[in-house]
């Protein structure tokens, strides 16, 4: 049964944005050495392709990561495109452009993902999906 104090910061962690929420998980990752990536396992024996190269058999991911890499040279530009893809206030939506490379989005689908990424380039950033 959660105690009190684990209620608390349940509370606290969901009224958090996701600016925040991406800090919180980086500086806990730094504090306990961590990593909250999840890790992929290969497949028992190998999968043989044609050719007698082996390879991964990758599906189709259904959420993917969207960093900003590198904000475009229009600061203002660079805010108004990320605040139309996203729900970020302003003021993280500008503190975002301006601590780049950053995560602006941990698990959009893949049609989310392209429109951020598509809308942001348009200004002059740099997008990655992973």
């Amino acid at each position: 049964m959660a105690s009190k104090s684990f209620d608390k910061l349940i509370q606290e962690i969901g009224n958090m944005s996701v600016f925040e929420l991406s800090d919180l998980v980086k500086q806990l990752e730094d504090k306990f050495d961590v990593s909250a990536a999840m890790s992929v396992a290969a497949p028992a024996g190998g999968a043989a392709v044609a050719g007698g190269e082996q390879a991964v058999a990758e599906e189709e991911k259904s959420e993917y990561k969207v960093t900003l890499e590198v904000a475009g040279p229009k600061k203002i530009d660079n805010i108004k495109a990320l605040r139309k893809v996203t729900t970020l206030s302003l003021t993280d939506a500008k503190k975002a452009v301006e601590e780049a490379p950053t995560v602006i989005a941990d698990a959009a689908s893949k049609d989310d993902a392209q429109k951020m990424k598509q809308v942001l380039e348009e200004v002059g950033a740099k997008v990655k999906l992973s």
